[in-house]
């Protein structure tokens, strides 16, 4: 299997290029979202496998654009998307799309290769079985009202003087609030909290 890496940052991706290859991992990148899907024009949606990390924000071809395009071919890639700080918005708006997970700029390495490795696994695709969606409703449960808000600003992308400003509650409030939703849904960083509450409505909606 391999990791493809697409990212219009060329020092991103180079060192995302050596970051994987240090590990051992088969990584092939590409400069932008068109030249990944000129690349795999013509070959068969079976024959590729591995994981795609795919930036969200690129000129040419966005992530978003990237990932609507493969699925039209009948590409099964799992992805990855790179956001950049504040863009959560956007993250969600893949997930919604079939990405399985995303992580925010500045890139930390150990979560990243952790992330990456569990998407190759297929450990990813599992979480969000229909036991992990009941995992996800049961963690969500445990919140207050209140702090479900604050979940959904941050799901919203929000910071917290914002989440503050459109609850009427104090900074501090939120950052007490926030502390307690991250313990909650024993969540690591703002992609977990999306992840989990995503997954949590999923499973709100099933019959």
């Amino acid at each position: 299997m391999k990791l493809y890496i697409v990212d219009d940052d060329e020092p991103v991706r180079r060192a995302l290029s050596l970051l994987a290859r240090s590990e051992g991992l088969d990584a092939e990148a590409f400069d932008g979202g068109a030249a990944f899907l000129a690349a795999i024009d013509g070959i068969e949606p079976e024959a590729l496998s591995g994981c795609l990390l795919l930036d969200i924000c690129m000129p040419d071809t966005s992530g978003l654009d990237v990932q609507r395009e493969i699925q039209r071919r009948g590409v099964q890639l799992p992805v990855i998307v790179i956001t950049g700080h504040g863009d959560v918005p956007t993250a969600v708006q893949a997930m919604k799309g079939g990405a399985l997970d995303f992580v925010e700029k500045p890139l930390d390495v150990d979560d990243l290769l952790a992330r990456i490795r569990r998407c190759l696994s297929g450990e990813t695709a599992r979480r969000q079985t229909s036991h992990g969606r009941q995992v996800a409703r049961q963690r969500v449960a445990l919140l207050t009202p209140r702090e479900r808000e604050v979940m959904q600003g941050i799901v919203a992308g929000l910071r917290n003087k914002e989440i503050a400003r459109e609850l009427a509650i104090s900074f501090r409030t939120v950052e007490l609030h926030r502390a307690k939703v991250m313990e909650k849904l024993d969540a690591r960083s703002p992609s977990d909290v999306v992840r989990i509450a995503m997954l949590s409505e999923v499973d709100s909606r099933q019959p």
